[in-house]
């Protein structure tokens, strides 16, 4: 593992909240108070039903998630949550080796499975890996804007595109462009 600055780390997941889905009471407990050192809020649940419950309110940025849990386990919870929000990212941890349930995780897309017992590595690599996803991913997300344009505007856009064969799109980012290099 590379060095990792916790001061850097805890800063970028400090703007981030998590949700943690793990039946053990004592294990929730352990890895709601570890992660609260890191996040700006930690909230916890107890089954699937209930992480479903809370997630649709909390819309938290992190889901830990167990897999073998009474009610709905991890893997059919992280397949609700992918209906939800496919870009939801969703940390498996679990004791479980069963090979079938850990592929079946995979196959639904979670973004990382770590085993039981967790050690303090572990998790600082773990979320130096969530971060630089976060991150990658407001990148690609601030390359795309949204802008609303008057309709007579829109009429005018599509005559000059028209004239010159190339797209609205074209037209209105030259015409941005233009305003902004004044």
């Amino acid at each position: 593992m590379a060095n990792v600055d916790l001061v850097q780390l805890t800063e970028q997941t400090k703007k981030l909240t998590a949700m943690v889905v793990e039946d053990e009471g004592v294990a929730n407990e352990l890895l709601s108070s570890t992660f609260k050192n890191f996040f700006s809020d930690v909230s916890s649940a107890f089954n699937g039903k209930e992480a479903i419950e809370m997630y649709e309110r909390l819309k938290p940025d992190i889901i830990f998630v167990d897999i073998v849990m009474p009610e709905m386990d991890g893997i059919e919870l992280s397949r609700k949550l992918r209906e939800i929000n496919p870009n939801q990212i969703i940390i498996v941890i679990s004791a479980s080796n069963d090979i079938q349930k850990i592929s079946e995780s995979i196959e639904i897309g979670v973004n990382s499975f770590i085993q039981k017992p967790i050690d303090t590595k572990k998790i600082i690599e773990l979320l130096s890996n969530v971060t630089a996803l976060i991150s990658k991913k407001k990148k690609i997300e601030t390359k795309t804007f949204s802008i609303s344009l008057p309709l007579n505007l829109y009429e005018l856009v599509d005559e000059n595109a028209k004239v010159e064969s190339i797209s609205k799109n074209a037209v209105i980012i030259r015409a941005v462009r233009s305003f902004y290099d004044q």
